[in-house]
Formats: structure tokens, C-alpha cells, sequence
């Protein structure tokens, strides 16, 4: 058990770090191709942020545990909006950005109203692979309507610092390197979790609403955090609603194309949760357009409510 649990800290270590590094060469290269910055920032630093929950749901998918897979997503997005965003409120009140309130978090919110309605309503208790491509399609659709309105912004084509051609390699390198972090951390974050779930009687579904959710946030953590120190307000906020979509869309999306994934009632229970917590920073757009202090402790206290309730269910 005990190589197990290192194993599985491993992998989560393997999945930021991968992560960290598929972001700098990635965004690397996009400069050295002359891709505007604002692009750069809404796609592929949203997408490497996430990348530790695609790789342990996907794998998860490909391995049959779904429970795990669908646990991660939901767990994951509660964990963004409910504890990332509070401590990042908890640093410094966190202005909420009016293409985020005007675009992206009505776009969020109507994807979770979508996820339920699958999930309850038009195939009960199972997201199958047709509502899996649906959702994969939004994503895309999605994407290249954030490329649009990122170009339609008038940002400037290239970021100030120029990439000599002589890192191009090393950034194409680098991002290989990350990419491969990811996906060899995201097997060990599976498997080995799994282990636990087993070793200490916890359902799939707990460890990857739990354990897993909080790993793979981890990048997600990070960035809003130290934006939040930094007073970046528009990264804070825009990385948990953004990394919320892609987990949605793309992640479960792509798991479920690739196998339906199988609910229980209690699965309700975790995406109303989610909505709520989505809702409730809509009400903090509407109303102030930013969540104060003490706005950022309701959301954490939300957030240890809930991780009770959950370790008490099962």
C-alpha cells in the first residue's frame, strides 16, 4: 500500500510537471509562429491546465472505469469553482471579466444543464456515445469560436518577447516531453488509485471525486492562485470557468464517445452540486462582478460541506 500511495503521488507529480512543460513549449511555439498571445492564453494554457484530468479520464474510459472517469470531471469543476476560486478570492477579491460573464460562463452553465439532461433525462442513468459526440462537437465548436473572438479583439499578433528559432526545437522537445508526463502520469494516477478504492473499500467514484480531483487540479490551483497574488484577475477566474467547459465538453465528452458512461442516483446529487456552484458565481457576475472575501469563504466552506457529505455517503 505504501508503494502504491507513492506511486499514485507520482503520477500526479508527473501530470502537473508534464503539464507545466506542454504549456511553456506549446506556447513556446505558437509565438514563434507569430499566433496572437490572447489565443495562445485561451487555449492552449485552458487545455494544459486541464490535461491531467483528460489523461486519467480518458485512460479511465479506455480501462472500463467509468465511475472513476465521470468522478474526476465532476469532482474536479467543484473543486475549481468551489475551493480554487475561494482561495483565490480569499487573496485578493477576484474581478469577474465581462466576456467571462457575457460568453463564458452562461456557455458553462448551459453545458452543465445539458450533462443533467442527458444524464436523467434522455438516457437515465447513462451518458451514451451519441450524447458523447454531442458534447465533443460543442467543444469544438466552442474552441474555434474563442479563436474568432480572440482575433476579432484587435490583440496584438505577436507576444513582445521573440522566439529565436534556434528554442523552436527545444520547445517542440519540451512539449513532446509534457505530453508524454502526462500521459504516463495519468496511467499510474489510474491504476493506482484504483488500488486504493479497492484496498480500503472507497468506491471508484469517491477517489476520483476526492483524491483524483484534487491532483489533477493541481495546475488549475497553481495558476489561479498565483494569478489572484499577482492581481490578474481576468487569468484567476477565466482558467476555472475555461478548464470547466473543456473538462465538460472535451473530457467527458470524448470518455463517453469512447464508452457510455453508467450513473448512479447518487451522481445527481455531484452535478447539482456543480451547477450550484456554477449559478453561484453567475450571481456573483450579476450582482458585483467579483467575489469578495467574503465571498471567496462561503465558497470554501461550500466546498469542505460537500467533501463531507460525499465521504459520509459512501
Amino acid at each position: 500500500m505504501v508503494i502504491t500511495c507513492i506511486l499514485l503521488v507520482s503520477g500526479m507529480i508527473l501530470l502537473v510537471k508534464g503539464a507545466d512543460l506542454f504549456v511553456d513549449g506549446s506556447c513556446n511555439i505558437a509565438r514563434a509562429l507569430k499566433i496572437p498571445p490572447l489565443v495562445i492564453g485561451l487555449t492552449l494554457v485552458s487545455i494544459g491546465t486541464s490535461a491531467p484530468e483528460a489523461s486519467v479520464s480518458l485512460i479511465g474510459s479506455i480501462k472500463g472505469l467509468n465511475d472513476l472517469s465521470f468522478g474526476n470531471v465532476i469532482g474536479s469543476n467543484i473543486f475549481n469553482t468551489l475551493l480554487i476560486s475561494g482561495l483565490s478570492a480569499l487573496i485578493i477579491p477576484t474581478a469577474i471579466g465581462k466576456d467571462v460573464k457575457k460568453y463564458d460562463l452562461p456557455a458553462m452553465l448551459v453545458l452543465y444543464l445539458m450533462l443533467i439532461l442527458f444524464a436523467f433525462v434522455i438516457t437515465p442513468l447513462k451518458i451514451d456515445v451519441f450524447e458523447g459526440v454531442i458534447l465533443f462537437v460543442l467543444f469544438i465548436s466552442y474552441a474555434v469560436w474563442l479563436i474568432l473572438r480572440a482575433k476579432n479583439s484587435g490583440s496584438p499578433q505577436q507576444n513582445s518577447k521573440e522566439v529565436k528559432k534556434g528554442t523552436l526545437i527545444k520547445s517542440v522537445l519540451f512539449a513532446a516531453l509534457g505530453l508524454a508526463g502526462i500521459i504516463f502520469g495519468g496511467k499510474l494516477v489510474v491504476d493506482n488509485a484504483s488500488k486504493i478504492a479497492k484496498a480500503f473499500g472507497m468506491s471508484e467514484s469517491l477517489v476520483g471525486l476526492t483524491i483524483v480531483a484534487a491532483g489533477t487540479s493541481l495546475p488549475e490551483l497553481v495558476t489561479s492562485v498565483v494569478a489572484a497574488i499577482k492581481k490578474e484577475n481576468d487569468i484567476a477566474i477565466g482558467n476555472i470557468v475555461g478548464s470547466n467547459i473543456f473538462n465538460i465538453a472535451f473530457i467527458t465528452g470524448l470518455s463517453s464517445a469512447i464508452s457510455p458512461i453508467a450513473l448512479t442516483h447518487s451522481s445527481l446529487a455531484d452535478l447539482l452540486v456543480m451547477l450550484a456552484s456554477g449559478a453561484l458565481i453567475a450571481v456573483f457576475a450579476l450582482f458585483s462582478n467579483k467575489i469578495n472575501r467574503t465571498g471567496g469563504a462561503l465558497f470554501v466552506i461550500m466546498y469542505i460541506g460537500y467533501l463531507t457529505y460525499i465521504i459520509i455517503r459512501n
